[in-house]
């Protein structure tokens, strides 16, 4: 099949790279080497015809990306069955006579093009192999079965299993063009795959076949175009570039001194190669990675893909700059949601909020705008989170993307309710709750009586309208933001006067009504119950599945042990790891995962650990009281200063453990949600219209609510969306992003800890040192005492957790972020924000926790 005759649409026929080439060939001015593809209807009939690779593929299929011995053997055995197979004699001539029609004195590229590859979810880049200058008819062919043999290396094989692509349903066709004689060759980027900038494109060069750049022989030319312009430039000293040899296969050969540092193009040439760029980008509707080569003063286009690693752009209509901010690292979740998780949380948000990658962002341009608006926005987002402030600092430092423009003559009014300061009454925190339950508890009642079609205009109407006012309640934003103010001022003044840093860690030990760490200290109760009665701890060891409840009063001591631990959760059981994604299974859903918590909490703990705990950190806090007043009226001023300081005490002890339960009724009801709507999947899947009850996760509310219309879902678009998915689970969410695609994660700019310790954010005071336990997924949790949790995020649903460990370190958070919250409330000497934490700190590494401080050491 000649690569012109191939369209964009036949990836299942000729691979994605062919499609690829054959839309490439069909753009004017676009120069494609002549060529023509090996169908995958050639390695269909290879693999029919080989009984031998159905067994070993069948063996394949059941490992897992961990047995890394077994991928070697399996897939080498496939390899070798594959190149040594006899090739039907009809396939034979017909490549033959494909090579005499493009001519049989040129060299060849015989490439791998596999249907997985490419795409715009998984580029599959360097998976398989391709073969240069390939000289003659039956070269040609011997390299064909090469490249299907290629399906199967190690690393291939990894890539799949890592990507979730089934290795049966991948297929291999193989394109052979001719040779291009290339005096230069390299890669073009249009858009800036280092900070994903849209408007930039990055093109790397070097002497003679591209193969010297791809496999990192020498160093390239580098340039960065913006606008039609060379905005940036290296130059390399290029020792070496690699030949076709007259007689087939490529060599590697000096470059001449005295042309090493010469650049490999013209400005002229860079130019122009952009502008090639640009067009092929319009045709695909997409950033490409693209492989060029000059030859006779022309560029020729050998391979074009989607860049798959660039984080997508939240949408914007008005051509305007704009900045958006990750709701995921305020949320303390930053792992893609699925297309119902973020549809409801675009529509019970207060804010508007656009999804790309599959992540919430906020728009922050207007508060960006004016000098004050920025001022007052950078000040907020620092003292929450420094790296989101030094991101957006860093992007500021461009006074051409958003200049700002003048404050308004008069200031707007306040927001967040009545400027009249609340009064330090713990009265006011009992009637905010109390208003939360009886709302949350009407939600309920009513939603029992809603189905069909009914029970989403139910949710429009009333359900979501109820959730926004509760949320935007004046009176409780007050209570929010009078416990966070305490905390800073007490923090900001006590350093002043005293030279303390972050005194409020300790005042707000065990402070009361704080619905996250009463949920890790209930735990510890569960644990209470269960201890006396070994043959449950024994029972509970082994447990592997979800239907242990039922069990259990079987067992001498299981009817207390199950009533415990419905209790907890008929109190806590709406909660989940990702919580605000309301696809994630909760802990009434699932309960074996707060099994290893619970164990690790009879293991670790005396009977009436939560008391006693509760108990210490009030005294802690008490103390610490005494002991700042009596210092502040020894100073000049001290009694005025005491009376401010007692009264901003008083204050975040009344306050601060509300700020953990307006998440705690977001969370209640989008459980409530989340019952009714599954009831509504559960029907159409009885009545063969979906799938799974879990597909319709897969679909926006509306697009779910259509289904349930019309009794049936769409099955194509559900495919699309789980492709869709683990291709966003790839990729790594950036603080702040432009809308030129530009990802900011901001820095540290600090000097004050030592050489070779990991920065973060000092969140909960005190120095910790212990063994590291690095876990991803609390039902792997096995703690011993004194270690420390090191992890990516931890939302609320990690608090049980808290209570076993000596110290906290995660990637994401912030001071007022929840896990530092509970942090504080427990005592747990914390630093967040520590960049690739997991990665850099090995699991069961010995590590020091300077929780003062913000960095942490790792010890030898």
């Amino acid at each position: 099949m000649h690569v012109n005759d191939v369209g964009g649409t036949q990836v299942a026929l000729v691979g994605g790279k062919g499609a690829q080439l054959g839309e490439l060939s069909r753009i004017d001015g676009i120069r494609v080497p002549a060529g023509f593809c090996v169908t995958t209807n050639a390695y269909r009939r290879i693999l029919a015809s080989t009984p031998a690779i159905e067994d070993l593929l069948d063996r394949l299929s059941h490992l897992t990306i961990h047995d890394r011995d077994a991928i070697r053997t399996v897939s080498a055995d496939l390899r070798r069955t594959l190149e040594t197979v006899d090739v039907p004699d009809d396939l034979a001539r017909s490549v033959v006579a494909a090579v005499a029609g493009l001519g049989e004195r040129y060299a060849y590229a015989v490439r791998s093009s596999a249907t997985a590859e490419d795409l715009p979810t998984a580029s599959f880049a360097g998976q398989q192999d391709t073969y240069l200058n390939v000289i003659g008819p039956a070269a040609v062919l011997e390299h064909v079965v090469r490249c299907w043999a290629s399906l199967f290396t190690e690393r291939a094989v990894t890539y799949r299993l890592r990507n979730g692509f089934d290795h049966r349903k991948v297929r291999m066709a193989v394109v052979v063009q001719r040779m291009v004689s290339a005096e230069a060759a390299g890669i073009l980027f249009t858009a800036d795959p280092v900070t994903g900038n849209r408007k930039v494109a990055a093109v790397d060069a070097g002497f003679g076949l591209g193969e010297a750049l791809v496999s990192g022989l020498v160093n390239p030319d580098v340039y960065r175009v913006r606008d039609g312009g060379i905005v940036a430039r290296t130059v390399a000293a290029k020792q070496r570039l690699v030949l076709a040899l007259p007689e087939g296969g490529t060599r590697v050969v000096p470059v001449d001194p005295e042309r090493q540092e010469q650049p490999a193009l013209t400005d002229e040439q860079i130019l122009r190669l952009v502008r090639l760029g640009r067009r092929i980008e319009e045709r695909f509707g997409r950033p490409q990675d693209i492989e060029w080569c000059l030859a006779d003063g022309d560029f020729h286009i050998v391979q074009s893909r989607p860049i798959t690693t660039l984080f997508p752009v939240p949408a914007s209509a008005d051509g305007k700059n704009h900045v958006f901010l990750s709701v995921g690292h305020q949320q303390m979740m930053t792992d893609a949601m699925k297309p119902l998780g973020i549809a409801m949380w675009q529509l019970i948000a207060m804010a508007p909020m656009l999804e790309a990658g599959g992540r919430l962002f906020v728009d922050a341009t207007g508060r960006l705008a004016t000098p004050a608006g920025r001022a007052a926005f950078l000040d907020l987002a620092g003292r929450s989170d420094p790296l989101m402030r030094d991101a957006l600092e860093t992007l500021l430092e461009n006074d051409d993307f958003l200049p700002a423009v003048p404050d308004p003559a008069t200031a707007p009014p306040p927001t967040g309710g009545s400027s009249a300061p609340i009064e330090n009454d713990p009265a006011i925190v009992a009637e905010l709750i109390e208003r939360s339950e009886k709302s949350i508890a009407a939600l309920g009642h009513d939603i029992r009586t809603k189905t069909g079609p009914a029970l989403f205009d139910y949710l429009m109407d009333e359900a979501f309208p109820e959730h926004k006012r509760v949320l935007s309640d004046p009176l409780s934003m007050q209570a929010i933001m009078a416990g966070m103010g305490a905390t800073w001022w007490l923090n900001d003044r006590l350093r002043e006067w005293l030279g303390e840093k972050n005194a409020a860690d300790t005042l707000t030990l065990s402070a009361p009504g704080n619905i996250t760490s009463e949920m890790g200290l209930a735990l510890l109760d569960v644990a209470d119950a269960i201890r006396p009665h070994p043959e449950v701890t024994a029972f509970l060891q082994h447990v592997e599945d979800d239907g242990f409840l039922e069990e259990l009063p079987t067992i001498p001591g299981g009817l207390e042990a199950r009533d415990a631990i419905e209790t907890y959760l008929d109190r806590y059981g709406m909660r989940c790891v990702g919580e605000i994604d309301i696809t994630r299974p909760r802990w009434s859903e699932r309960p074996a995962t707060l099994v290893p918590l619970i164990l690790d909490n009879i293991k670790l703990f005396e009977p009436g650990a939560a008391v006693r705990r509760f108990e210490q950190g009030q005294q802690a806090a008490e103390k610490k009281r005494q002991e700042v007043l009596e210092r502040l009226r020894a100073l000049p001023d001290g009694e005025r200063r005491a009376g401010e300081t007692e009264r901003m005490i008083d204050r975040v002890r009344t306050f601060i453990g509300y700020r953990e339960y307006p998440k705690y009724g977001i969370i209640s009801r989008l459980f409530i949600y989340k019952r009714a709507l599954m009831a509504e999947a559960e029907r159409l899947v009885r009545a063969r219209g979906l799938g799974t009850a879990e597909d319709a996760f897969y679909l926006t509310f509306q697009e779910l609510r259509d289904a349930v219309s019309t009794g049936r879902a769409d099955n194509h678009l559900i495919r699309r969306r789980k492709d869709e998915f683990r291709a966003s689970q790839e990729l790594t969410p950036p603080r702040v992003l432009t809308s030129d695609g530009e990802a900011l994660s901001g820095s540290y700019r600090r000097d004050d800890a030592p050489a070779g310790a990991l920065i973060g954010i000092a969140v909960s005071g005190g120095t910790v040192e212990g063994r590291a336990r690095v876990i991803l997924d609390l039902t792997q949790a096995d703690l011993e005492a004194g270690d420390i949790l090191v992890t990516a995020y931890t939302d609320p649903s990690w608090s049980p957790l808290f209570v076993a460990v000596a110290g906290l370190v995660t990637e994401v958070g912030g001071l007022m972020t929840h896990g530092a919250v509970i942090a504080r409330e427990y005592g747990l000497p914390a630093v967040v924000g520590v960049a690739d934490a997991t990665r850099l700190i090995r699991d069961g590494q010995r590590i020091r926790v300077h929780g003062t401080d913000g960095y942490v050491e790792l010890l030898q």
